[in-house]
């Protein structure tokens, strides 16, 4: 299989986060990269860069004024006076309907959802090439690849067309399932991170093209909270078109592939043309968010079963925080999909 990662993506490298009203070190560190290439690696994957794709495929997904405050959000920040190093939000409307600010700190309420996506001098730049990652995955399915790997960082699977949030500014998952509808007439987005994909069902919430499942910690007390309950299921021409799969805290390997039976169900009945599978690793019972208890021979059989779906699949990294087993959780991952694709 082949894994595309630029090196451009290491560029991005915030030092802080706020948590519960706390500054903390920021858990989305460069590192991750070299953990997951390593099982990448181990796995038996070719690793190639990404070609630079432009804005195209990103414009596809995220409105025109949300690109336009990634580009320049970061410098505007740096000429207010007493300002934080990054640009961290401190007001977030009730409601986003209406006139649009004008000022950084505003746009930064509006078009950030949470303290925990702070944005630095490279973050647009690394987040780009993270996209145009996902892009080349989706890209080589096209071209008849059966699969491929595409090592995202920063993460997508929580940033809307027009937010950014949860260490996320460009859905890369959602980015990859519109690129592939190019050649594709339907396509299914499997997310199996540890945190319900907010932002890709924001993005095709109202939308029969793509089907979006997601298998996640219930967030009646976790992150993202407010999306991801089992009761949300599209609207419009979507309603139907979204299927949510919360599990309780500290749920394990059996919990989690019976979930997957009953989204997995829903992808066939949806008959799609390809699969995108948003890969977390944070569900692990060693991650540093502790929220769901799969073990690294859990991913193997997660993968192996995904793989016997029998779909073109662009496999997209989310989550997968830095813990000894972070490499090895990939490698599992990749090799039970290897085992299941035979």
């Amino acid at each position: 299989m082949k894994a595309y990662l630029a090196d451009e993506q290491r560029k991005h490298d915030p030092k802080m986060f706020l948590s519960s009203g706390a500054p903390q070190p920021n858990p989305e560190k460069p590192e991750r990269i070299e953990r997951l290439r390593d099982g990448a690696v181990r796995a038996g994957c070719e690793i190639i860069k990404p070609r630079e794709f432009g804005l195209e495929p990103i414009a596809a997904v995220h409105t025109p004024e949300y690109i336009e405050f990634l580009q320049g959000i970061f410098s505007r920040w740096q000429r207010i006076d007493g300002a934080s190093e990054e640009v961290i939000p401190n007001i977030h409307p009730l409601a986003r309907q209406g006139r649009y600010p004008a000022s950084a700190v505003g746009q930064a309420g509006y078009h950030m959802a949470d303290t925990a996506c702070p944005i630095s001098a490279d973050t647009w730049d690394s987040a780009c090439w993270s996209a145009w990652s996902a892009v080349e995955a989706a890209t080589s399915l096209l071209d008849g690849a059966s699969a491929a790997y595409a090592l995202c960082r920063p993460p997508g699977h929580h940033a809307f067309a027009d937010v950014a949030g949860g260490f996320c500014f460009l859905n890369n998952s959602a980015i990859a399932a519109q690129h592939l509808l190019e050649g594709a007439s339907r396509v299914a987005i499997l997310d199996v991170d540890l945190h319900h994909g907010n932002g890709t069902q924001g993005i095709f919430y109202g939308r029969n093209d793509v089907l979006t499942v997601s298998i996640h910690a219930d967030p009646v007390r976790f992150y993202p909270f407010f999306w991801g309950h089992a009761d949300e299921r599209g609207e419009g021409a979507g309603l139907g078109y979204n299927l949510n799969l919360p599990l309780p805290r500290k749920s394990a390997d059996e919990a989690f592939l019976e979930a997957l039976e009953a989204g997995i169900r829903r992808i066939e009945a949806y008959a799609p043309d390809a699969l995108v599978i948003a890969l977390g690793l944070d569900a692990f019972e060693g991650d540093p968010f502790g929220g769901l208890s799969v073990s690294t021979e859990g991913f193997a059989r997660i993968g192996e079963r995904i793989a016997r779906i029998g779909l073109p699949a662009a496999i997209i990294q989310e989550g997968g925080y830095l813990c000894d087993a972070l490499g090895d959780n990939l490698a599992s991952f990749l090799g039970g999909y290897g085992m299941g694709a035979r």
